[in-house]
């Protein structure tokens, strides 16, 4: 998704960079950061399209484009966790905590009673990062969340232990990244920095065939090209 940082000053209109509504923010402490999580829910939108990182609010403003592949994949990992116990959050405004703050992945999994401890018992309000089975971000080329998405949230994700970050890619054509945690098999690639290792890229024309362990482990399996069909 493509973001930008929101610099907030004490009883300011701003206007997101998407031409979406001004709003009027304010905060007690000068309103110049860092900011925290209630802060951030404090806001006239409640928070809505930001993130918290390092005490920073971060912009998110996502394309037409972008939300279609978001919206396609997860109806797919919907439909293959039909059976498996699974909740399946999509859209970007379900918030997990991570050791920068608060992100809201474009796609994630959980088991459904953490989804209901969320949503229904609002305790914890905040999804705890580590409880994830799967956390995805659509990759916006060129755009200024690429390299948070490719660098940060690789290591981010990976000191939780998301067992699987799948970075999805739909231009100049689709393809998904499946990144997954270092084992001790020698025959599996080398965990990099992040904690995380490239197990493999599937192409358009290819299938992505990954299993999730969830409670009642089961296989995604997909063409990447289904992502950018309408």
């Amino acid at each position: 998704m493509n973001v930008g940082r929101v610099m907030l000053s004490p009883h300011r209109s701003v206007v997101p960079s998407d031409g979406s509504r001004a709003v009027s923010v304010a905060h007690d402490h000068g309103g110049f950061g860092p900011y925290t999580a209630e802060d951030l829910h404090a806001r006239e939108d409640e928070g809505r399209g930001l993130e918290l990182e390092d005490g920073w609010l971060i912009e998110m403003s996502p394309s037409a484009p972008h939300n279609w592949v978001a919206m396609q994949l997860g109806e797919l990992l919907k439909t293959a966790g039909a059976e498996a116990d699974v909740f399946v959050a999509v859209g970007g405004e379900w918030e997990i905590s991570t050791p920068a703050g608060i992100r809201k992945p474009d796609l994630f999994m959980v088991p459904k009673g953490v989804a209901h401890a969320s949503i229904v018992n609002r305790s914890p309000v905040i999804i705890p990062g580590g409880e994830l089975l799967l956390v995805v971000e659509v990759i916006s080329p060129g755009g200024a969340s690429e390299r948070t998405d490719r660098v940060r949230k690789l290591r981010e994700y990976a000191v939780l232990g998301i067992p699987q970050y799948w970075m999805v890619e739909f231009t100049p054509r689709p393809r998904v990244h499946v990144f997954t945690l270092g084992g001790d098999d020698p025959a599996c690639p080398p965990a990099g920095a992040s904690g995380y290792r490239l197990d493999r890229t599937i192409e358009g024309g290819q299938p992505v065939d990954a299993k999730i362990e969830a409670a009642r482990p089961f296989t995604v399996r997909f063409d990447p090209r289904k992502l950018i069909e309408f």
